[in-house]
This record gives C-alpha cells, structure tokens and sequence, in this order.
C-alpha cells in the first residue's frame, strides 16, 4: 500500500479532526512511499524503533508519537536519536493519541471493555465525545474480584483503593493516564473507576466520595488499541502488521 493512501485509511478510520488534541495526529515523519510490513505498538521509543528496524519494518503505528504541545522543540539529545534512526531507515511514523483512545470499537477505551466484560458501554461526559466511558458488570464483583479480573487481564497487579462499599456493578474507565474523570464518574454513582495512573488527590476523592478506584497501568491499559487496529489493518488490506509489546511497569 502506498504512504498516502495508508495515511488516508487511518483517517478515515480514527477521524483525527473531530478530537481536539495536544499533538499532531497522522503520518509525523515521511519514509518509504511504499509500505509492506507495518511495527504497531504503544510509544515510538527507541526500543521499538530498534525492533521496527531488526523487522524491516516500512512503517511505525503507535499511539504516543513525537511534537507534543509546549515540548522543546529543538532536535536534540534522546529525542534527535529517535528521529534519526527512523530517517536513516526511512521509516514512516503514524501516531494517532486521542483519536484511538475514543474509536467505539478499536480503541484504547472500548479494547479495554471488551476484556473486561464491560456492558452497556455510554459516554461518562455528556453534550460531547467523550473520552472516558461508563458501563457495568453482568454480575456484580467484590474489589477484590474486579482486581484480580484485571491482573488476569493485563498481566500487573492494580493499585487499588478500596473503599466500604462491598459490591461493584456499575464502573467507569479511561486508559491511561485517565485519573482526573474520578470525580465525574463519582457524581453519576458509580461504584469503582479504573484507569492507568494515579494522583496524590486521585486517593482523597476515591475516599471522600465513596468510589473504589483502581490504577492498572498506563502502558498497560493502552497496549490494546493500536494492536486492534494492526490486526484491522491485516484483515481489510493484507499488510503484513506486527505489534511489538515493549515492557514498560508505568
């Protein structure tokens, strides 16, 4: 498939205009003009770069990419290296952030619904896209049975905060590093929120306003959407779509 027309189908898939976000989304650095192979995976460090390069690949697909908003824009240091090491192998770089947190079915968002049985998925904010989301259980959990699910799932133990309610139904998420919507999802009653990352505050609001809260992991909350839209790739177009897990414990 050439650049440009890989470029317009993820596009048109992810629909980065309709998102407003802190980084470019799309095609960040040109490579080759013909693609074969494609590297998915959740950020273009250097590792990954390294691996994409071992595998030959023509084209980089991830979800946290380069030039983000208020950054030093100079090329420079660990930043220079990356970048270099695309260009000498003429590597194409698409990174798409929010967009593929928010997509309904390949996204971060709804890939982590789908492995944790979430049902009856809707937007927690309301008059907008939203990014974070709310659903429930098809029986209701114990804490400990809901951490556990995610630990099975994700493959690391969760940070949680329990809180005296002893049953969960209803739960809102958002990947990453999603731990500001707590007091949105607390509002609505809700019974737990799961997300990547957690803030000093993140524990007094899960205390103060009864919601078990749990912070899985940023990286391994987001692993999910760019190998969902890999393995998209293959099936409708027949790349050849690696995705490459580089470890990371945040």
């Amino acid at each position: 498939m050439s650049r440009t027309k890989l470029h317009r189908v993820l596009n048109e898939l992810l629909q980065p205009q309709v998102i407003p976000d802190g980084c470019p989304n799309g095609l960040q650095i040109e490579g080759k003009d013909t693609i074969y192979k494609i590297v998915t995976g959740v950020t273009a460090s250097q590792a990954l770069i390294d691996r994409a390069i071992e595998l030959n690949a023509d084209a980089l697909f991830v979800h946290h990419g380069y030039f983000w908003k208020g950054e030093d824009a100079c090329l420079t240091g660990m930043k220079k290296q990356r970048i270099a090491s695309l260009l000498k192998h003429d590597i194409n770089l698409f990174a798409y952030h929010l967009p593929l947190d928010v997509h309904p079915s390949l996204g971060n968002n709804a890939q982590l619904a789908k492995l944790l049985d979430i049902q009856d998925i809707e937007n927690l904010e309301s008059g907008k896209l939203s990014i974070a989301l709310k659903g429930r259980f098809s029986s209701a959990l114990t804490p400990q049975a809901l951490a556990q699910r995610l630990q099975d799932v994700l493959g690391k133990s969760p940070l949680l905060e329990q809180v005296p309610k002893p049953l969960i139904s209803t739960v809102a998420w958002c990947t990453g590093g999603g731990q500001k919507y707590i007091d949105l999802a607390a509002s609505q009653g809700i019974d737990a929120f799961i997300t990547g990352e957690i803030s000093e505050q993140t524990i007094h609001s899960a205390r103060e306003m009864n919601i078990h809260f749990y912070a899985a992991g940023h990286h391994a909350t987001e692993r999910y959407g760019a190998k969902a839209v890999g393995e998209y790739l293959a099936e409708q177009y027949g790349l050849d779509v690696k995705f490459v897990d580089i470890a990371n414990p945040a």
